[in-house]
């Protein structure tokens, strides 16, 4: 394989705090417990280590976000999540942002931490520690303990890893996520995301469709030169998506993701579907066992046109987490 290439493939990182001390009177200016007191310079600063630069900066009631040269950054007042691609080093920022807790919003304690991803498409083009998973869960059990280490799908094809902590969680209970992660795309679709056949980001998101997902959220988006696409959707309440694009045939891949809580996943998953049009994808739901029946979801999660080819449940300490494995059927 030769030329051109870029790992769409997203590390995903996020991390929940706690304070010992627990203050949330925000209007104490020093130490209020509330990681949005970090200024954003520092944030920066982090970034500049994991290799990407922020394009756009925006905020709500509850959360900071940032659309970056490689994906997104989410900044809540308790927890913090970051989604890097192409060859980022993203657990460079695990340390320092640790320490810009402390230092800035009196968070000790690490309540819950995820980090998770695909399998790349050429992991000897990434940087340590990322040059494997083993490498990866060795890096984060230097920094952390009780980690546990997953890896769902089969490993030969595509298959997704996970690391989290052993332990009952505080903060995240109520949380719960969902990341569809496409691959194969309908060129036709792919069109959309370069530059010689849309203007701008806004008119891309238009014409994919992408404003109609959630009609209320606030949209900011990026059309990268000569191709590529960026979108970070705030909505009330705390909950985001996101979305990120690689258009190229050779390696197309595209990612959504979410935190709106939903009974079922179906509808949205079918919508994201028709925007698309992948050959393969894979989803992931995070949710409390009180959140999602495992036995009502396990019988819905099929979709015409395509064949589940893998579907697995772990059930961890707080959580069940949902991974499905889906190839369309030959037309």
């Amino acid at each position: 394989m030769t030329g051109h290439f870029f790992e769409g493939a997203e590390k995903l990182l996020e991390i929940w705090f706690i304070a010992s001390n627990n203050n949330n009177d925000l209007d104490n200016d020093t130490l209020s417990n509330d990681l949005r007191n970090i200024p954003r310079e520092l944030i920066e600063e982090v970034l500049n280590l994991v290799n990407c630069k922020v394009l756009k900066y925006a905020k709500s009631a509850t959360t900071d976000t940032y659309v970056l040269s490689e994906s997104s950054m989410f900044v809540f007042q308790t927890h913090f999540v970051l989604k890097t691609c192409g060859e980022t080093t993203l657990l460079h920022a695990v340390q320092p942002m640790l320490e810009l807790a402390r230092d800035y919003c009196g968070f000790d304690i690490v309540d819950q931490i995820f980090y998770s991803r695909r399998k790349f498409l050429r992991p000897e083009l990434q940087k340590t520690p990322h040059t494997s998973f083993e490498h990866e869960v060795a890096y984060l059990d230097s920094i952390f303990e009780s980690g546990c280490a997953y890896v769902l799908g089969r490993t030969n094809v595509d298959c997704w890893y996970l690391y989290t902590l052993d332990k009952t969680s505080v903060s995240t209970k109520s949380d719960q996520t969902l990341e569809v992660i496409m691959t194969e795309l309908d060129p036709e679709k792919m069109k959309i995301f370069y530059q010689e056949y849309t203007s701008s980001a806004s008119e891309a998101t238009k014409k994919a469709g992408i404003d109609k997902l959630f009609p209320n959220a606030k949209i900011f988006d990026y059309l990268f030169d000569p191709c590529g696409y960026s979108m970070n959707g705030l909505l009330p309440n705390g909950h985001y998506f996101t979305i990120h694009i690689t258009p190229e045939p050779d390696f197309s891949y595209v990612s959504f993701e979410t935190n709106v809580p939903y009974d079922q996943y179906q509808e949205i998953i079918r919508k994201i579907l028709k925007i698309f049009n992948p050959g393969k994808f894979t989803t992931t739901i995070f949710g409390d066992t009180a959140a999602i029946s495992l036995d009502r979801q396990r019988k819905l999660f099929l979709y015409s046109d395509y064949g589940r080819i893998d579907h697995q449940v772990v059930c961890l300490v707080d959580y069940d987490l949902f991974y499905s494995y889906y190839k369309k059927h030959p037309s």
